[in-house]
């Protein structure tokens, strides 16, 4: 079957105590070729479990992650990975931090710096190709790495809170950027992130994770960001179902907020 498929993954992490954590419970999820969906849910839900999971950092006590039929049994470059940090080679530039992964599977020079014009064109970046990474800003480095990511041709990007750690401004503009990039290259996109009007935005659908153990407690299918590609964030985010929407969202979470805090002075 095309696109990714969850299937009844769990994942228990025994403790050196002897104890053990659910961090996931039959979790069950498709997406199909091209789709984006955020995940959000409080701290402790299983989201970067779950991410780790299909990008084959970790393998799941029970159940399975398929791509495209393929059972995902460890890295690979058809699952790119853009982290809150961009993990770049910061004393490289922009174009051979670009060009890393091309360079490193053989691939010919013209056809690799092609793919680095083109790559640094759609997130605006050729004009710092020769720029080391170190001297630019976090939302210029945080393009340099799904640039790079991209350079890999993924079937599929996860990204675990890419915007977490950048300003309100800087962050509002990478949003935008990222439908760009899920609407020009035509990849599946899985999106963590702790920000409800982010999971929102960006979210075609949205999984909303509870925890103890983690689990899919609800899911949308939103149509902002199809509008947020073309469209003016602002006026989107106030539209009265973004909003009705997000507070029942945010009430969902508190609620299980309260209960882990509950549970956490119980014990």
């Amino acid at each position: 079957m095309d696109g990714l498929s969850i299937d009844d993954v769990s994942m228990v992490f025994t403790l050196p105590n002897g104890g053990e954590v659910h961090a996931l419970e039959d979790v069950s999820l498709h997406l199909k070729p091209g789709e984006l969906m955020a995940v959000l849910g409080p701290s402790g839900c299983g989201k970067t479990t779950l991410l780790n999971i299909i990008a084959g950092f970790l393998a799941p006590t029970s159940g399975q992650a398929l791509l495209n039929g393929r059972l995902v049994t460890g890295p690979h470059k058809e699952r790119g990975m853009v982290f809150q940090q961009g993990a770049l080679f910061e004393w490289m530039t922009v174009a051979e931090n670009v060009s890393f992964g091309p360079r490193m599977g053989g691939a010919p020079r013209p056809e690799i710096a092609e793919k680095v014009e083109h790559l640094l064109g759609i997130v605006a970046l050729r004009e710092f190709a020769d720029k080391p990474v170190y001297q630019l800003s976090g939302g210029m480095q945080q393009r340099v790495a799904l640039a790079r990511c991209l350079a890999n041709d993924p079937d599929v990007i996860l990204m675990d809170e890419p915007l977490g750690a950048l300003d309100a401004l800087t962050r509002e503009k990478m949003q935008g950027l990222v439908l760009k990039l899920w609407k020009e290259t035509g990849r599946t996109i899985i999106l963590i992130t702790h920000s409800v009007e982010e999971a929102l935005f960006l979210g075609e659908r949205l999984v909303v994770m509870a925890p103890r153990p983690g689990r899919i407690h609800k899911e949308y299918t939103l149509p902002f960001a199809d509008q947020g590609v073309d469209g003016d964030a602002r006026e989107i985010k106030v539209q009265p179902e973004f909003i009705s929407t997000r507070e029942e969202i945010l009430s969902m979470i508190w609620e299980m907020e309260e209960e882990i805090m509950g549970g956490g002075e119980a014990g």
